[in-house]
C-alpha cells in the first residue's frame, strides 16, 4: 500500500493562452496574445489544458501543463528588491500557494478541487527563459533557476478550479520550502 500525503493548497491562477508570448520573439518583444486567468480549466489526459497553446502538441505532451509556487515569486521579488511580480507574466498555467514542488519531480501526484481530481506526472523542471529579466525585473532569470516550477503531463481528465485545493503527493513535502531554490533533476516517465 502506497502512503499518500495530503497538503492544503490554494490555486491562485489558471492561465490559458492560445498563443505564445515569448517563443521566437527575441527581436520583436513579447507578443500581445490573449491570456485568460480562468476560474476553471478543463484538463485532458495526454493533451493539456483545453484552449491553451500547448494543448495536443506532440512536442509538449510531457510538459503540457506547468505549475509554479507563488512563494517562489515572492522570494525572488524580495531578493531582487522589486515590487511583487505578476505571476501571469511567467506564463505558467497553474500558480499555487502552499506547495513545495521540487520533490514531485519524477512522480505522479494529484490536485483535488471542488470534488474533482486531476492526476499529473511531473516530468521535468520548468526552466525560466531570459524573458524573465524583461518581464519581471533585471536578475529574475537567474533568480528563477531552480524554482521556475514543473512541467507536467496530465494523466487523467478533469477540472481545476481557482480556490482551495488539496495536493496529493506520494512523497513528503515541506510547504515552508516552497520558495527555496532546488536542484531539479527530471525523473523517468512511468
Amino acid at each position: 500500500m502506497t502512503v499518500m500525503y495530503r497538503y492544503d493548497v490554494e490555486v491562485l491562477h489558471l492561465l490559458v493562452s492560445p498563443g505564445h508570448a515569448y517563443f521566437g520573439r527575441a527581436r520583436n518583444g513579447a507578443a500581445d496574445v490573449p491570456t485568460t486567468d480562468a476560474a476553471t480549466v478543463d484538463v485532458v489526459a495526454g493533451k493539456g489544458i483545453v484552449g491553451d497553446r500547448f494543448f495536443g502538441k506532440a512536442a509538449h505532451m510531457d510538459a503540457a501543463l506547468t505549475l509554479l509556487s507563488i512563494e517562489a515569486l515572492e522570494a525572488m521579488a524580495a531578493e531582487l528588491g522589486a515590487a511583487p511580480f505578476d505571476p501571469l507574466l511567467t506564463r505558467r498555467n497553474v500558480v499555487l500557494r502552499g506547495a513545495q514542488l521540487a520533490p514531485l519531480l519524477g512522480h505522479e501526484f494529484a490536485l483535488e478541487s471542488r470534488g474533482a481530481e486531476v492526476r499529473l506526472w511531473a516530468g521535468r523542471p520548468a526552466h525560466p527563459c531570459a524573458w524573465m529579466d524583461r518581464m519581471l525585473a533585471p536578475g529574475a532569470h537567474a533568480a528563477m533557476r531552480g524554482r521556475g516550477g514543473l512541467r507536467c503531463r496530465p494523466v487523467s481528465d478533469g477540472q481545476l478550479h481557482r480556490g482551495p485545493a488539496v495536493l496529493v503527493s506520494p512523497v513528503p513535502l515541506d510547504p515552508e520550502q516552497a520558495g527555496t531554490p532546488s536542484v531539479l533533476r527530471p525523473g523517468r516517465l512511468p
